[in-house]
């Protein structure tokens, strides 16, 4: 399953809001430094999907806000 995701990063506090069209707004605590927004985008995904940080992939995006995320829900 793919889903767009806007990534709010250095947020007060992290939480994902679900939009109408399905896709995902983001809000991160890390900033965007080193990847550590994306570790902390991948975890939370992993978390509200309930499956590994290894099944979730950035497709497009890595260093943009606006990202395309693969996520291989298939066990």
């Amino acid at each position: 399953m793919q889903k767009e995701v806007k990534v709010k990063p250095n947020s007060k506090q992290q939480k994902i809001e679900e939009q109408p069209d399905g896709s995902l707004i983001v809000y991160l605590k890390s900033l965007p430094v080193d990847g550590k927004a994306n570790e902390e985008l991948i975890k939370l995904l992993a978390e509200k999907f309930d499956v590994s940080k290894s099944y979730i992939q950035i497709k497009i995006g890595l260093s943009s806000r606006q990202k395309i995320i693969e996520i291989n829900t298939e066990t």
